[in-house]
């Protein structure tokens, strides 16, 4: 192992993930030049044209012609079980294990190294927070964070800095975003018809607009680009025949998980899902001021001086492919490795011991409710016999309950559908069954049967895959001090491994509950007047145990950084990602929240550390 030092940059940015582009694509249009370390590949850049296979002879890329959408065809193949090889929490090199996590209870982490991170496999969902999670007391858990660190929801939502001065008005932080993402609302397929006709049969609003104060339904804001009106034009035409020569936008193959190269052909900063890699990374490059390095794992942040006076000066990190440890110094450093690796580095890092660092883990405590109508309730309703839930965006629909949660539609393959829906269950279940589905439930609930459904079962539930709805639930779960991220018994090459604990509290359970009862009711409500709904829909609950999927709060704005998103106990030192939100915000997915937080965190470290 080699150690070398440089300090050619003005900022480091640690990891490329969700959030870190938007940080470092703001700094660098802020004229600072940055570096992001990332400890995944890099897709879709010519530089590393075999990236799960070498580590190619380049170490970094900052130029914007590097980036090949043709290469990201090749790569990501949308096969699911090679795209399960390559998205992953673990090195670039398929051949080698992942990365380890301990996690004492049940449940799924689910997070991806590389360049976008998650959002490689995320579905484009772009919604805003709710504004009564910016509120002490508001509707939704934890808000006192926001205001203890002086931030308010118009602060992302109403005005906000640019890089040559103030904004124009009415463009936000949020709208930047959006605005850069193309953020529209999803097309509608048969899955969100019969959805919204349910929800708007219970006699609920749909809902218009950006801003969440109400609960009611909306087709969800999607960082995906809306499919060509051709599509309508040739139905029954398999989207996979479309390439970038004949339309443009989303094909409407609900491939979102796998990677999603759509439309093939595309130039890279062109594919219609706007994962990070896409919608900020080439913007990033562009401004000449950001180089990425890829395969980057960093160990450790290094501060100086003493205590009251300590400020980071730059961080070690380990090059995933040779080995090789490096330090590099910059006059600021950005963690944006997320909410479970930027605890992780901290804690591994000869900085200060903050109680609340690690402490408060939210995940949004997530459920699944599925309905399975009959052909005669569809033909009533959607006019075909058949949902067809892998067609259209994944998640398209969704429904906002402040003070409870939200939920989204979700449809998929028939592979990912049975493990998320009706087998990935944290109960199991006896011999004791109805002829067709799993464990027969409490006659009181509103759905049939509840927990995992396996064997026989599953064979004989999924033969209906194609007349199945899922409803995904969001809980918004309180920030809670014992839900954490500290260091476990184990360490790897890159330090002592992450322990993950989360146990929900029983208000989150019954907000779960409650969110629940009402997809199992919007779900029943779908069936035709003049049909039984207790004939031609049958509703199954998952009883999902605790995945984390959305993962924020760990290093909480109010308790571990200040409104600038600057750790109180050192200076220099900023946290870009989910990990500083202070609570769920409410329960809406957190990745539009995310960036726009970021890219202010930007401006904040320009403002305070590099103006004339």
């Amino acid at each position: 192992m080699s150690t070398n030092t440089s300090n050619d940059f003005d900022v480091i940015v640690v990891g490329a993930g969700g959030d870190g582009p938007a940080c470092a694509q703001r700094l660098g249009e802020r004229g600072l030049n940055v570096l992001v370390l990332e400890a995944g590949p890099w897709y879709g850049n010519e530089k590393w044209p075999r990236p799960t296979e070498s580590g190619g002879k380049a170490k970094v890329s900052s130029d914007p012609e590097d980036l090949s959408g043709e290469l990201l065809d090749e790569q990501f193949t949308t096969r699911e079980a090679e795209m399960l090889e390559k998205l992953v929490w673990g090195p670039a090199d398929i051949e080698r294990p992942l990365w380890y996590r301990e996690q004492p209870e049940d449940g799924l982490i689910l997070q991806v190294a590389g360049v976008g991170g998650t959002t490689l496999h995320y579905t484009g969902c772009h919604p805003r927070a709710y504004p009564s999670a910016f509120e002490t007391g508001g509707a939704a858990a934890g808000g006192e964070g926001w205001e203890k660190a002086g931030v308010g929801y118009e602060d992302l939502a109403v005005m906000g800095p640019g890089p040559d001065g103030p904004q124009e008005e009415g463009k936000s932080y949020y709208r930047t975003v959006e605005d850069q993402l193309d953020i529209s609302p999803a097309p509608t397929t048969p899955k969100e018809e019969l959805y919204y006709q349910g929800a708007s049969n219970m006699g609920f609003d749909l809902l218009e607009g950006r801003d969440v104060e109400a609960e009611g339904y909306r087709p969800q804001p999607n960082a995906i680009t809306r499919p060509d009106g051709k599509l309508n034009a040739n139905k029954g035409k398999n989207p996979d025949d479309y390439s970038a020569d004949s339309v443009s936008g989303h094909t409407l193959v609900g491939t979102e998980i796998p990677g999603n190269p759509h439309p093939r052909g595309a130039d890279y900063a062109d594919k219609a899902k706007k994962s990070s890699a896409i919608g900020f990374v080439p913007e990033a490059l562009e401004t000449g001021n950001v180089t990425i390095r890829p395969n980057a794992f960093v160990t450790e942040v290094l501060p100086e001086g003493g205590p009251g006076s300590i400020q980071a000066r730059g961080v070690r990190f380990r090059d995933t492919w040779t080995g090789d440890s490096r330090i590099v110094e910059a006059d600021a450093v950005v963690l944006a490795a997320g909410a479970i690796e930027t605890p992780r580095l901290w804690l591994n890092s000869p900085l200060p011991r903050n109680e609340w660092v690690g402490r408060g883990l939210t995940i949004h405590f997530g459920e699944v409710i599925v309905g399975q109508f009959s052909k005669k309730a569809l033909e009533g309703v959607i006019g075909q016999e058949q949902i067809d839930p892998w067609a259209g965006e994944q998640i398209a629909a969704r429904f906002d309950w402040p003070g409870y949660g939200g939920v989204q539609t979700f449809g998929g393959a028939p592979g990912t559908t049975a493990l998320s829906s009706v087998s990935g269950s944290a109960q199991t279940f006896t011999s004791d069954i109805l002829e067709d589905v799993g464990v027969e439930a409490d006659p009181s609930e509103p759905w049939d049967t509840r927990g995992r459904i396996a064997g026989e079962e599953l064979k004989r539930f999924m033969g209906g895959y194609d007349r199945m709805l899922s409803l995904q639930i969001m809980t918004d779960d309180e920030p809670q001090k014992r839900n954490r991220v500290e260091l476990g018994g184990y360490a790897d090459e890159h330090g002592a491994v992450p322990k993950v604990t989360y146990t929900p509290s029983a208000d989150d359970i019954e907000k779960r509950n409650e969110l629940s009862r009402r997809c199992a009711d919007i779900l029943r409500s779908a069936v035709p007047d003049g049909l039984d709904p207790d004939e031609h829909v049958h509703v199954h609950r998952l009883d999902a145990g605790p995945s984390a999927i959305h993962i924020h709060s760990t290093m909480r704005m109010g308790f571990v950084a200040d409104g600038n998103c600057e750790a109180y106990d050192v200076d220099r030192l900023f946290i870009a990602d989910h990990s500083v939100l202070p609570n769920g915000l409410g329960g809406p997915n957190p990745t539009n929240t995310g960036q726009a937080l970021a890219m202010r965190t930007g401006d904040r470290i320009a403002d305070l550390y590099f103006e004339d």
